[in-house]
């Protein structure tokens, strides 16, 4: 049996999958916040109790909104408090008597689409999330590629690159990141970004949905708002492909539900990836809130 857990600021999500990856149980908690011990023991009990209805020592997959520090295993998490440099891991191993794996939520989401039975035959696939923030995930040959430091798929924040910055023009807004640099694309291709963007050339506050639904009535500014971020978005990922030349791309987070996407990437891409690169199959996410979780579990598949 394989668990996965999604821990997040306010819950903690558990699934059991079996041999087929198929999900067989599922059990949600309130996560506590500011008790580390109280943390611990809530996933110790989670894990025994399905040990026991399962007859089996399961395979423990944990995904977090952070990353390990790759030398002495403290988490660096500001969504959960409570965990924030402890060596979680550690401490569920030594209570548990087995090995226990962590990894970033944006990886399990990667991995978790990795998996899904149209995509298990492919070598290489990136998952980035456009939600409230902009990152991804890695995953070469079904597993999760998370590098030196634990850092390898932290896309949004990477800089955003000179010809999408020309793009955006003259007045082209600077957005400080939550990382104390500049620049950073986590700020301009996400949700959050969408609108910012908007906010900062048309002064007004308009929610992504909204803004969807004003382009597909065609209000004027929200269909130059829309080919602006397009292009923009294109130069980006354009950069990355480069870089990563990925076999398939999916997309999670609520942006990815923008339609759009879908036929103007592919038509927008080709001009700003090398002569003899193709653009790789981009999809949209299949498994939604439940990826985390999925791919949690998977991290044990060897």
């Amino acid at each position: 049996m394989y668990y996965g857990f999604d821990v997040g600021g306010t819950k903690i999500e558990f699934g059991a999958f079996n041999e087929k990856l198929e999900r067989v149980a599922t059990e949600r908690v309130p996560t506590p916040g500011d008790d580390y011990d109280k943390l611990v023991d809530t996933l110790v009990g989670i894990i025994q109790k399905a040990d026991k209805e399962f007859s089996c020592e399961g395979h423990i997959g944990i995904g977090i909104p952070g990353m390990e520090d790759a030398e002495d295993g403290s988490l660096l998490t500001s969504n959960i408090p409570a965990a924030k440099g402890h060596t979680l891991r550690k401490d569920l191993e030594e209570k548990l008597g087995r090995s226990v794996s962590i990894d970033n939520d944006a990886n399990c989401f990667a991995l978790s689409e990795a998996w899904d039975e149209e995509l298990q035959g492919e070598k290489s696939v990136l998952g980035l999330i456009l939600g409230t923030g902009f990152g991804g995930g890695l995953v070469f040959d079904g597993h999760v590629f998370s590098g030196k430091n634990h850092v390898a798929g932290e896309l949004g924040h990477t800089r955003m690159p000179i010809d999408a910055w020309f793009h955006l023009g003259e007045n082209a807004p600077l957005f400080e990141c939550g990382c104390e640099n500049k620049g950073c694309i986590d700020n301009y291709l996400s949700g959050r970004g969408f609108e910012q963007l908007y906010t900062h050339y048309y002064g007004e506050k308009v929610k992504a949905i909204e803004l969807i639904k004003r382009h597909a009535a065609g209000d004027e500014k929200a269909v130059e708002h829309v080919d602006r971020f397009m292009e923009m978005l294109a130069i980006c990922l354009a950069n990355l492909f480069t870089g990563l030349d990925p076999h398939v791309v999916v997309l999670g987070g609520g942006l990815s539900n923008f339609e759009l996407l879908y036929t103007e990437l592919p038509k927008r891409l080709p001009k700003h990836l090398l002569s003899v690169a193709r653009v790789p199959k981009i999809v949209k996410a299949k498994y939604g809130d439940a990826g985390g979780v999925r791919g949690a579990a998977f991290l044990n598949i060897k």
